[in-house]
């Protein structure tokens, strides 16, 4: 019997210029790439219903990152290597050939969910759009035997004529670890071994997701989605963690030797993050713009889930910055302000516009104010979120109608403070003092917000405000 995909049923709370599938469920981003002239973005999908299920691999390219037009289902899960689900893994090009390395999802048949093994898979497209499992698939059958069955996310990549693959996975006792194979071919591969683990579940977590390891400035990166680490009174407080470790891989011992975690947003909603490096070398990272065993309020419309901007990773300082890519302008429609702004009771800054970019500037030595708030308000329901900065505590806090469930962006010292914020029919994500913290949300309003600022003294603000194109990707498939 043939599925048909959902369908949606409302647009309510569908994104402009985030990109989302045309209806269905959606997470983590995969396969991040550039081939034949084309970005390429997938996503684990379930075209079925707006809630998790067997996972597929949609699909999107874009030649600019910022545009995206929504290509035919990549993978479907089903054959005895996947029969599950097609789980997260990467892209890479050989031979004029874009090649995708995922991760089989297949259950024993007991009903358990907790029971299933995994293991990686290989499907190749000379043209970018349709995909050939390998007919020898698997091509990592079973995870190493002192490994749990959590053997997932293949990240691949090239270095000194071979290729890499790094996998999420967690040993025996429990703790989560990387793996490392490699290969001549993407098709046979050698195990090389663990090159690095978790010190424990509450620093760093019993199972890490979504490996992605590369090179920046200098340093090797991880970048990956432990899952388990003990929340702090600022940090760590979802449900899992994304974040990156800095340090060395040495292919010849093998091992990465690395520093402590630090996590990569400060919002409710971000998780999964991939990297690729662009055609002019930059390392560009998506995350998915939510989190597990949130509330989705547009599953009864039918859909679930969107990916972040793209942002351009620095590495400078001894920390990870990240920036909306220079291509993010192009979204700019009209200029809505530019001027200097004193503020101190409530100054509006707009409304009625649920795709707006805000720029704020201000030297925090030229006032005596305590703190500052960015507001976002339901004109009708009067539903807010609130962004506030402290001044002494340099810190910002991002507060939803629930009060209680708050998050925390601290900032180094800086005189200067820039925050952009980039809103979206039902997301944000702020970038504060270029990139150095980020915050990434979901909001839910029946109205385009009023967005205003207030502070406790009068306070100088430097103020560019630009409406965004409403629409920027395409969801029309064409076969």
């Amino acid at each position: 019997m043939t599925q048909n995909p959902i369908q949606l049923t409302n647009s309510r709370y569908r994104l402009g210029y985030h990109l989302m599938a045309p209806a269905g469920w959606i997470n983590d981003p995969n396969g991040f790439c550039y081939f034949k002239g084309y970005y390429h973005i997938f996503y684990q999908y379930h075209p079925y219903s707006a809630e998790w299920g067997p996972m597929h691999w949609g699909h999107a390219r874009s030649k600019d990152l910022i545009h995206w037009q929504t290509l035919p289902t990549a993978l479907i899960p089903g054959d005895s290597e996947d029969k599950d689900g097609c789980f997260s893994g990467s892209a890479i090009v050989k031979d004029d050939t874009l090649y995708l390395i995922y991760t089989g999802n297949n259950y024993y048949d007991d009903g358990d969910p907790d029971h299933y093994w995994q293991n990686q898979n290989l499907a190749y497209s000379q043209d970018g759009i349709h995909f050939t499992k390998y007919d020898k698939n698997p091509i990592i059958a079973t995870p190493p035997t002192d490994n749990t069955q959590n053997f997932r996310d293949p990240k691949v990549w090239e270095h000194d004529g071979h290729y890499y693959v790094a996998l999420g996975s967690q040993d025996q006792a429990k703790l989560g670890r990387l793996l490392l194979y490699k290969s001549d071919n993407l098709k046979q591969w050698q195990y090389l071994g663990p090159i690095a683990h978790s010190q424990s579940v509450e620093q760093e977590g019993y199972m890490w997701e979504c490996p992605d390891l590369f090179h920046l400035n200098g340093q090797d990166i991880l970048v990956t989605s432990p899952q388990g680490i003990a929340a702090q009174e600022h940090q760590y407080l979802n449900l899992h963690q994304t974040g990156y470790f800095v340090g060395e891989l040495d292919y010849q011992a093998p091992k990465f030797k690395r520093g402590d975690f630090h996590e990569l947003d400060q919002g409710h909603d971000f998780y999964a993050a991939q990297t690729m490096l662009t055609p002019d070398g930059r390392r560009v990272l998506i995350g998915w713009l939510n989190m597990w065993e949130s509330e989705m309020p547009e599953q009864v419309d039918g859909w679930a889930g969107a990916l972040t901007l793209p942002r351009e990773l620095i590495y400078q300082n001894n920390h990870l910055y990240q920036m909306p890519v220079a291509e993010t302008k192009s979204l700019r429609q009209q200029k809505l302000r530019d001027e200097q702004l004193m503020v101190q009771s409530e100054t509006e800054l707009v409304n009625n516009q649920s795709q707006v970019e805000i720029n704020l500037q201000l030297d925090s030595t030229k006032t005596t104010a305590q703190h500052f708030v960015v507001q976002f308000t339901d004109p009708q329901t009067h539903a807010n979120v609130q962004l506030e900065y402290d001044f002494a505590q340099q810190l910002f806090t991002l507060k939803r109608s629930d009060r209680s469930d708050a998050r925390f962006a601290q900032l180094r010292p800086n005189e200067k403070l820039q925050v952009q914020i980039f809103v979206d029919t039902s997301s944000l994500e702020i970038f504060l003092n270029q990139g150095e913290s980020t915050i990434t949300e979901r909001y839910y309003f029946d109205h385009a917000p009023q967005i205003s600022l207030t502070s406790d003294q009068a306070l100088a603000f430097n103020c560019q405000i630009y409406q965004l194109e409403k629409q920027s990707n395409n969801y029309q498939i064409n076969e």
